[in-house]
């Protein structure tokens, strides 16, 4: 095992690094990195309620559902691409062409002429989106230091919950007042700011890693579910099910897949490693992620249009309408992870939330024209209740079923699984759709007398054209609609009870430390965001330190180093182990902790001789100095591997590295601003806290 304090020794942490960024200087690129995965996470949900105004105005009701899928499909397919690009040639450069990218597909979002042409520029915004979405979050780790990253990173997560709900709201003020065009243009006075404020002040703070990127199983892999979508959107609707071109796309999805599975086998660093469906585990929560993705999506794409056409709300109140649901999946999300972080027990969570979102389905196919509005928002409440309950937790499954060398790749593989669930919903869903409600307008409006000119179809093309009919037929009309949009929600019912009796055979482990608080951007998003297993330990044990009691912290450090000193000494002692100095009137006028208790450390420390002044004012340890602020880092770094459970530091090098640096910087209070904790109680004795 590598001895730590000669390890701490020749540790990074010790070694010239990129310049401390300052608190005003850190906020200004967080808050354009935060800027940029608003965007991302945004047009996820935003295009929602703009749909059936957009099918008014373009037509093409029967391809409504790639409006979604383009850009779920683009964006999951390019992650993994982007994150290694980044990681290999520098992150700024790709991530500043994201935005241009995300910023063009949106421009020509807004002046699409014809379904065709927006379901293309929603794949080329997609492409971004996935950049968007996983450089934002690997630019912080740049950034911020260690002890500091669970608090940035839950701003991230935070953004996945706040657009959850602000997507429908906007996209329905945009359609009311603007034009739905808009929910496209909204993104370029943001995306410049972002881009421009990132331009100017991110430099030189990343640090590149080495990768043999899978380009050949990243293209396969897409196109694989762009075939098998394909095949279950168009298939019945624009063609036969019996039709060459869709039995056609069904053996050439076949033979991709089995060319994916030949590629991976041999791949240096695969995009999905063959080797975690060994993992039982790992292979259930894919199939669970697959039909939560399928019915979250499948929902959130045609309840807007059963509100707005069945109900007739209007964009806005669609999106207050659907409210509820959002409101109950945050809910839902958010505390079953806290449950779980405080119990250690999960199982519960994907058994409840599969059958709860089954309930749900089931619930929201009883619609109809006359529901009433706090019918809906119960069903609607249910069904989100039931994804919460079931999103948070599948993320952490995953991380405590595999190994160390998998932790990233498995984290990943769990959203990936969600996002192209996601994908086939939509498009299953909109197959379902679109057919049925081709088949019953036929039926209602065979032998109706219709208005000089009117076509049938037209209808499906523009809904705003039902107000043409008869007020009897357009009863009629509305029921068709209706029935074929909850027939929908009814025909995943026996997906999601499938689900549910996939769940009950998960076995649960006992949890390690560094996985019961998953990224709340892993449980909501959709991009499956590429990590690689080095980081999701270095951001799992950030997180755990924010968490941890800091008043006993130097406390136990200093017990677990066998040594007589206060506290506060014990921290001061590594305050210039880590900076290289201390000024205690600095630290005083900071605040950091009392001046009664900086003053007792630095007479202790002075007087042990472990502690001389330099220059006056400043102080620097001694050579037994050093060797006593050794002696507590190697102390922290024992309390960090107690929390890897069983990741063993001693079979990877890089594991081993990442504890030693993280046991120095994770003591350290940076210089640039006040103590995160604020001023601590004076010490008063042995044992006590200071």
């Amino acid at each position: 095992m590598t001895d730590p304090l000669a390890a701490s020794e020749r540790s990074p942490a010790n070694k010239p690094g990129p310049p401390e960024v300052t608190v005003p200087n850190l906020w200004v690129p967080i808050g354009a990195l935060l800027l940029a995965m608003l965007l991302a996470a945004l047009d996820q949900t935003i295009v929602s309620t703009a749909l059936p105004t957009i099918v008014s105005d373009l037509g093409g009701l029967e391809h409504l559902s790639w409006v979604v899928t383009a850009y779920l499909l683009a964006s999951t397919a390019a992650t993994p691409l982007w994150g290694k690009l980044g990681d290999m040639y520098g992150r700024k450069r790709f991530f500043q062409a994201s935005i241009v990218i995300f910023l063009l597909g949106s421009v020509l979002c807004g002046i699409a002429q014809n379904m065709g042409e927006l379901i293309a520029f929603r794949a080329l915004q997609g492409l971004g989106g996935g950049g968007l979405m996983v450089l934002s979050q690997a630019i912080v780790g740049d950034l911020v230091p260690p002890r500091d990253r669970g608090k940035y990173q839950g701003l991230f997560g935070a953004v996945f919950g706040v657009t959850s709900v602000l997507g429908p709201l906007l996209g329905g003020l945009f359609v009311d007042n603007l034009s739905w065009r808009w929910v496209f243009y909204i993104n370029l006075p943001v995306g410049v700011v972002a881009l421009v404020v990132i331009a100017a002040v991110l430099h030189g703070l990343e640090v590149k890693r080495e990768h043999r990127i899978d380009y050949l199983g990243t293209a396969l892999i897409a196109a694989v579910a762009t075939c098998l979508v394909l095949m279950t959107s168009l298939g019945g609707t624009t063609w036969a099910w019996s039709s060459w071109q869709i039995v056609g796309l069904g053996v050439l999805g076949l033979v991709l897949l089995v060319a994916f599975v030949q590629v991976e086998r041999t791949a240096v660093e695969p995009v999905l490693p063959l080797r975690l469906f060994r993992s039982r585990t790992f292979s259930l929560v894919a199939v669970i992620s697959f039909v939560v993705g399928f019915a979250m999506f499948g929902a959130l794409t045609y309840l807007p249009t059963f509100l707005q056409v069945v109900q007739h709300v209007s964009p806005t109140l669609s999106g207050i309408h659907m409210l509820p649901m959002v409101l109950g999946m945050l809910a839902t999300s958010i505390g079953s992870g806290q449950i779980v972080a405080r119990t250690g027990h999960y199982r519960v969570f994907p058994i409840a939330g599969t059958a709860v979102t089954t309930v749900g389905l089931l619930l929201l196919s009883r619609l109809d024209e006359n529901s009433s509005t706090t019918e809906m928002s119960f069903y609607f409440l249910v069904f989100g209740l039931g994804l919460g309950l079931v999103m948070q937790v599948l993320v952490l499954i995953v991380q405590n079923s595999v190994g160390y060398q998998d932790l990233g790749v498995a984290t990943a593989g769990a959203t990936f699984f969600r996002s192209i669930g996601a994908s086939f919903g939509v498009s299953i869903f909109g197959t379902i759709f679109a057919s049925g409600l081709r088949d019953r307008l036929a039926h209602v409006l065979t032998g109706v007398p219709l208005p000089p000119g009117f076509r049938p179809d037209a209808i499906t093309s523009d809904p705003r054209l039902i107000t043409r009919l008869p007020a009897a037929v357009q009863a009629s009309v509305h029921h068709a609609y209706a029935e074929s949009i909850t027939r929908v929600f009814l025909y995943a019912v026996p997906v999601a009870a499938a689900a549910f009796v996939l769940s009950l055979f998960l076995q649960e482990q006992k949890l390690r430390s560094t996985v019961t608080a998953p990224d709340l951007s892993e449980s909501i998003g959709l991009n499956p965001v590429e990590r690689s297993s080095l980081d999701e330990i270095a951001r799992a044990l950030s997180v755990l330190s924010t968490r941890e009691a800091r008043r006993d912290l130097f406390r136990r450090i200093t017990a677990t180093a066998g040594l007589d000193l206060r506290p506060a000494s014990s921290w001061l002692l590594l305050q210039m182990h880590h900076h290289g100095y201390a000024e205690p009137a600095e630290l005083a006028e900071r605040r950091i902790i009392p001046i009664s208790v900086v003053e007792d450390a630095v007479r202790e420390v002075e007087g042990r001789g472990l502690a001389a002044r330099s220059g006056g004012l400043s102080l620097r340890l001694t050579e037994p100095g050093e060797e006593v602020a050794l002696k507590l880092v190697a102390a922290r770094r024992s309390q960090l591997a107690e929390l890897l459970g069983d990741w063993d530091e001693k079979q990877y090098a890089d594991l081993a590295d990442l504890l030693t640096r993280l046991s120095s910087t994770l003591c350290a209070d940076p210089r640039d601003r006040p103590d995160p904790i604020g001023p601590q109680p004076p010490y008063r004795g042995e044992g006590r806290s200071f």
